[in-house]
């Protein structure tokens, strides 16, 4: 990991620490510290928010994607073909059986917010524990020696399943905008 990840992983750890503290220190009445934190909680509206949740699972959707794609295009022969087809075959499972509800969830927590929410509030605070299990086991996959175009079924299925995931975001982005008019 470089340096610039370090930082980066630090920034937003310390950012996620701000957007949560108000349910870390709610028992401390007329806390100083908290009202200087609170300054610098990057807060935006709802739809903003889920806006940027589906930004932010297509983005990763595409990187994982075009990863896997590169890989596949460097094989001979079928094993390209049928490793591509695995991967979306997989990607239809894990979108249905895994994210969908993970989205819903991420959505309805969301919508139940008033006012403003933390910018990073567009997964709850535990799943970024997860988030960097599954980033760590991203880079120590792609550093193994397990074949390029087995590697390139798990991307497809994670990152057409983030892509399929992320029309739900902006299906509901869509509707907010279209209600709030």
């Amino acid at each position: 990991m470089t340096l610039q990840h370090t930082r980066i992983i630090q920034y937003s750890a310390l950012k996620i620490f701000i957007c949560n503290y108000d349910n870390l220190m709610h028992t401390i009445p007329n806390n100083i510290m908290h009202d200087k934190l609170k300054k610098f909680d990057p807060a935006v509206d709802k739809r903003f928010l889920v806006a940027l949740s589906g930004i932010m699972w297509i983005g990763v959707g595409i990187m994982l994607c075009t990863l896997a794609v590169t890989w596949l295009l460097r094989t001979t022969g079928r094993a390209g073909i049928w490793s591509g087809a695995a991967g979306a075959m997989l990607s239809l499972i894990v979108y249905y059986f895994g994210f969908l509800k993970i989205v819903d969830r991420n959505i309805g927590r969301i919508l139940a917010k008033k006012g403003k929410i933390c910018i990073f509030g567009f997964q709850p605070w535990k799943s970024y524990f997860m988030i960097a299990l599954m980033i760590g086991m991203g880079t120590a996959l792609r550093h193994s020696s397990l074949p390029r175009h087995y590697l390139a079924i798990i991307y497809i299925a994670m990152g057409g399943a983030m892509l399929l995931s992320s029309v739900r975001y902006f299906r509901t982005f869509i509707k907010l905008i279209t209600d709030k008019s």
